[in-house]
């Protein structure tokens, strides 16, 4: 069956049961397939194939009969004879045991020889984490590589700058999105050094001292070691913790969901700057030809994908708040307080960020500069922004620079009065009137050129666009799509 829509999604999902909204309408394909019951039990299969491939290359009673029989039967899972297990046994990875051992009779005696639940759990969970982070890595180069091509196509476009949301020196509107994309560019770092030092657990025994195993290889600690080695190069894992409880450190998944919830904190920046922009009419992200802004207002054409984005970062902000929480309580070798917890904080975690970053990179392949109304904004406050240049100038012509400062500050306070009482900005005509100045109108005019007051905006924005040339060529083409 292909996939579905997002729409598609919305229409066939149950109607008599609550359902996820990162399930139903925000999440992609590939997000909500990997955190499946299929890919996880799947994966826990393919784990105990791995472990009993290696137990029989060791020497252990486990025939290559067996570990084919295993392997022919990775996919046909019957849930409801685990389902009906797991009611007797109130154990769910007993009852996937039982089920598969149904599946492979002749192998169902071996299946998860000398392992504890953990074993297929935790290995499943970083095999699948490990997965989810690679797939957001390609949406944050597909984002950075929208954002390169906005820097390039705006790198001198004059805007107004804002401190404190309040009018300040000219930037250019391809500067501005440069530094949404260092962002990114921090967040991109530290998912590669949470990639890069991703370790596998292993096969290592209920309190992670290997007992089981120094008993099955009759004291044979190089056997053990060999066996989680081929278990780990199975899965493409290099690493494994050099110890460990019951369980992998959950420390790792504090360190996931902080990626994740950093990821968001610049999509929402990000969002929030559209959205403040946009309410000037300056700049507005993608809007559908018969998209509905409001149900009363018609003629209203709100920000909405940022918004959404804002929404979910939110969510998955306090989310992250889930991991140090239970990593911070681990007792001893293990408990299992934060099983219940993982199973919601972890999979939503990544479907959040998924939703986020296909919204950003909507967004900001659509994203449209009103430059007609950009220019306007900067010619308003020009006569303000340009006062140190005709300062300057006037200094040339004989001005005493004290003086001139002080006139131009009593002339601001004057003028700023009379645009708050919805007048024109009357400052050079003020600052013309004053002899100290002499210069004319016309002559102060001739400097307001917004170009000559953006600094090196277009040669940092090309300087840091070809700094990240080698990273954008792996960005992959396209745009997600998205229930709007």
């Amino acid at each position: 069956m292909p996939p579905r829509s997002t729409n598609e999604r919305l229409i066939f999902m149950p109607k008599d049961r609550y359902e996820s909204p990162l399930s139903s309408r925000y999440a992609s394909e590939f997000m909500l397939n990997l955190f499946s019951a299929d890919t996880r039990i799947q994966t826990w299969r393919r784990l105990w194939v791995a472990l009993a491939r290696a137990e029989h290359n060791l020497g252990l009673p486990v025939t290559a009969e067996q570990v084919a029989e295993l392997e022919a039967h990775i996919t046909d899972i019957d849930y409801e004879c685990a389902a009906q297990r797991e009611k007797e046994v109130r154990h769910d990875v007993m009852a996937h045991v039982y089920a598969y051992g149904k599946a492979a009779p002749s192998a169902a005696g071996i299946i998860h020889l000398g392992a504890t639940s953990c074993y297929v759990t935790d290995n499943a969970d970083l095999i699948l984490y490990r997965e989810g982070l690679r797939y957001l890595r390609k949406g944050l180069t597909g984002l950075l590589a929208n954002l390169s091509g906005f820097a390039r196509q705006y790198a001198a476009t004059p805007t107004l700058g804002y401190t404190h949301y309040q009018p300040a020196q000219l930037v250019t509107a391809g500067k501005r999105a440069t530094l949404w994309m260092q962002d990114f560019l921090a967040d991109l770092e530290e998912l590669d050094f949470v990639l890069d030092n991703l370790k596998f657990l292993g096969c290592r025994g209920t309190t992670g001292t290997e007992a089981s195993f120094l008993d099955l290889f009759e004291g044979d600690g190089a056997k053990i070691d060999e066996m989680n080695r081929q278990i780990s190069a199975e899965f493409g894992f290099d690493k494994r913790f050099p110890v460990c409880g019951q369980t992998y450190p959950r420390k790792v998944d504090s360190r996931i969901l902080n990626v994740l919830s950093s990821i968001a904190q610049s999509c929402c920046r990000m969002a929030n700057d559209i959205r403040l922009l946009q309410h000037d009419r300056q700049v507005e992200e993608p809007f559908e030809k018969n998209q509905i802004g409001s149900s009363a207002m018609a003629y209203k054409r709100n920000p909405m994908r940022c918004e959404r984005i804002c929404s979910l970062s939110r969510y998955l902000m306090a989310d992250a708040l889930n991991a140090p929480m239970t990593a911070s309580v681990q007792w001893l070798e293990r408990t299992l307080d934060d099983s219940a917890n993982r199973r919601i904080s972890m999979p939503e975690g990544f479907l959040c960020a998924d939703a986020i970053l296909r919204l950003a990179r909507n967004v900001t392949d659509g994203l449209h500069v009103n430059e007609k109304i950009v220019d306007r904004a900067c010619r308003e406050y020009l006569p303000f922004i340009a006062t140190e240049n005709l300062m300057m100038e006037a200094v040339k012509r004989g001005g005493n620079r004290q003086e001139l400062h002080e006139i131009i500050r009593t002339c601001s306070m004057a003028a700023t009065a009379r645009m708050k009482e919805g007048e024109p900005c009357d400052l050079l005509s003020r600052l013309a009137a004053e002899p100290a100045f002499a210069m004319t109108e016309a002559e102060m005019e001739a400097v307001l050129d917004p170009k000559r007051y953006t600094g090196r905006c277009a040669e940092q924005v090309a300087a840091f666009l070809a700094e990240l040339e080698p990273l954008l060529s792996q960005a992959e083409d396209g745009t997600p799509e998205i229930n709007v």
